[in-house]
């Protein structure tokens, strides 16, 4: 590659990506799920649309998309809330293993009966679409004002759920259906045993490192926390674990672990996400053939439909059993379980390993999550209303810390956004603890020291000065009056104070 061709390359990446980022605003208006207006992209700039590109590499696909997949967990796990996982945790480590094995076993049995699919394909496809997809889920969810247990449970098992379904294609993509299931079974143990070992490990050993290590630079601080998270994927697959798996756990640990600057790393990692999923959606828009896909539209739509409808629905059902989880949470659950980039990256492992009928497993994949996104996305609202589950609105603050080493403090940078209940609230009954105080209020690009009869409003950015034993005390008083008012802790309802 030339200097010239650097410089068109650099022209053509900064035109789409500008372009992907106005199709946000333009998705956000219109309920249109974002994923399917970059796919959009990539079939227009591709040889059926108006750029031309003939780009048929479904092995550099593949690892591309291994690699932005990467990105998305470390981002979905950075902002994933231990109060909110905690407590469904088993529920959706259930979701993600039996929930798994319920899909891909009335998907395949679908796939080969309904539309005539040999068993062997019919088993891949129902594997590849079995994976909740964590780009859609997360991007989707952090959108609706839901019950913390069940954006919880729907974002911890598209987490969890990748590493299972990413063993069973390979297996099945390698040998096809396999004779000894309790041999596969063991394998998928053991990868997810190390896997998770490893991500736990790796996380709390990076968050020790960051609160223990003063940085230089802020700047650097989002990067150290991007390098941990994707070290925990390289480590956990080099060790033949589910790389996945441990990628996600590291970046929850080091999303919960008050890193210092944290409103800056957690942007630079949602930065990062959005660039992860632009880049893969137009890629495998552009991998797509779409004048191919004309007979696969049928079989599509009829397995979309026993997976939208029967299997999805029943691997909720049992596997939520042992939970007594209200039936409208398990609706919604049912219909919540959104397919995006996964599938399709997965639908690439049997065209790398060369199976028969690979392109029409793939063009299956590729319709069916473009015409059940398109459904399934923009109703989730509607279904949530319908269903009356709702979740409280209030505005959680965002707090930044910063290190005070020599000083044995911390300095916590607090912005007050729309919607919490810190609004109307004076200083004095924020009844921060002792050895932490409200030093400085800016409020209209104008700052000035508070009294304690000082009101608070919404838009003001507070700096609070904490010694180092009552740092966290101090973080989960603000975050409680943030969710609660000045009334949080007589009332009984901290609020979110231990989450992030």
């Amino acid at each position: 590659m030339t200097v010239h061709h650097l410089n068109q390359l650099l022209l053509v990446c900064s035109v789409v990506l500008l372009v992907a980022v106005a199709a946000v605003r333009i998705s956000s208006r219109s309920g249109l799920p974002s994923l399917l207006v970059y796919l959009g992209i990539g079939i227009a700039m591709g040889q059926d649309g108006i750029g031309g590109i003939h780009f048929d590499n479904a092995e550099l696909t593949q690892v591309i998309g291994y690699a932005a997949l990467v990105v998305i967990l470390a981002e979905g796990g950075l902002g994933t809330k231990w109060s909110e996982v905690r407590p469904v945790l088993p529920s959706a480590a259930v979701l993600a293993l039996v929930g798994v094995a319920v899909s891909v076993g009335v998907t395949a049995s679908a796939a080969h009966f309904l539309v005539g699919l040999e068993w062997r394909q019919a088993l891949i496809i129902g594997a590849v679409v079995s994976s909740t997809d964590a780009a859609a889920v997360f991007s989707v969810l952090r959108k609706i004002p839901l019950p913390s247990r069940v954006t919880g449970a729907l974002e911890a098992e598209s987490g969890f759920n990748d590493a299972p379904v990413v063993i069973l294609v390979v297996a099945f993509s390698s040998a096809g259906p396999v004779e000894h299931w309790q041999v596969l079974v063991g394998e998928i143990a053991l990868e997810l045993a190390i896997g998770a070992a490893i991500g736990l490990a790796v996380g709390w050993l990076g968050a020790w490192g960051l609160r223990h290590v003063a940085l230089p630079a802020s700047g650097l601080y989002p990067i150290a926390v991007m390098a941990i998270a994707v070290a925990a994927y390289a480590v956990g697959a080099i060790a033949h674990g589910s790389g996945f798996l441990a990628v996600y756990l590291a970046s929850m640990v080091l999303g919960n672990a008050k890193l210092p600057h944290w409103p800056a790393t957690r942007g630079f990692a949602e930065g990062l996400g959005w660039i992860a999923q632009i880049g893969m959606f137009v890629l495998l828009g552009l991998l797509v053939a779409p004048h191919e896909l004309g007979d696969d539209i049928v079989p599509a739509l009829v397995i979309g439909l026993a997976l939208t409808m029967l299997a999805r629905p029943l691997s909720v059902v049992l596997s939520l059993l042992p939970f007594r989880v209200p039936w409208q949470e398990q609706t919604l659950m049912s219909w919540a379980g959104l397919r995006g980039a996964v599938p399709i990256i997965l639908a690439t492992i049997p065209m790398v390993q060369g199976v028969d009928g690979s392109e029409e497993i793939f063009n299956i994949v590729f319709v069916l999550v473009v015409v059940y996104t398109l459904i399934q996305g923009p109703t989730l609202p509607w279904l949530a209303g319908k269903l009356r589950l709702g979740g409280d609105t209030a505005a959680d603050l965002g707090i930044e810390s910063a290190p005070l080493e020599r000083l044995r403090g911390h300095l916590l940078s607090v912005g007050i956004p729309e919607g919490s209940r810190m609004h109307g609230v004076e200083v004095a009954e924020l009844r921060l603890p002792a050895g932490a105080a409200v030093t400085l209020v800016v409020r209209d690009g104008t700052s000035f020291v508070p009294s304690p009869a000082t009101v608070l409003r919404r838009g003001d950015e507070l700096l609070v000065v904490a010694t180092d034993p009552v740092r966290d005390a101090a973080e989960r008083r603000l975050r409680a009056v943030g969710h609660g008012g000045k009334l949080a802790g007589w009332l009984g309802t901290d609020g979110p104070a231990t989450g992030r």
